[in-house]
């Protein structure tokens, strides 16, 4: 019987010493999102210690009507026409915590990847200008 006692009144202080998740915030890398990409959503949650911890998809219930979420990541379909999405980030443990928020698509394109040639090519010549100038000195 004590035995018992003893692991509820250990139980029962963990369980009172667990931080609780104050606010979520979206915290994100970028300002628009790419086509045909897994674009990471990045949340945070600020514990009620003023920390704050990254949450992901076990935490966090993503939506957005216009693309489609795996886990964190939202992607977004390379023939995709609008120009902002709008994605809602609700804590499963608190659905009163929740942020809606829109994000741009970007719209130029990137440009294509350079080969290893190119790079070198280019540090051979950045290094050729630098030594020209400062022989120039």
């Amino acid at each position: 019987m004590k035995k018992i006692l003893l692991s509820l009144l250990i139980l029962s202080s963990l369980r009172s010493n667990a931080q609780k998740i104050e606010n979520i915030y979206a915290n994100l890398y970028t300002d628009s999102l790419k086509k045909g990409t897994h674009n990471y959503i990045n949340i945070d949650g600020e514990m009620s210690n003023g920390r704050f911890l990254p949450l992901d998809s076990t935490q966090i219930l993503f939506k957005c009507s216009q693309a489609v979420f795996f886990g964190n990541s939202l992607f977004i379909p390379v023939d995709f026409k609008e120009e902002k999405v709008s994605v809602s980030a609700m804590l499963r443990s608190d659905t009163t915590k929740c942020k809606t928020f829109d994000l741009y698509i970007k719209k130029m394109e990137d440009p294509p990847l350079k080969i290893e040639k190119e790079v070198l090519a280019e540090m051979k010549d950045k290094k050729k200008k630098k030594d020209l100038i400062q022989k120039a000195q």
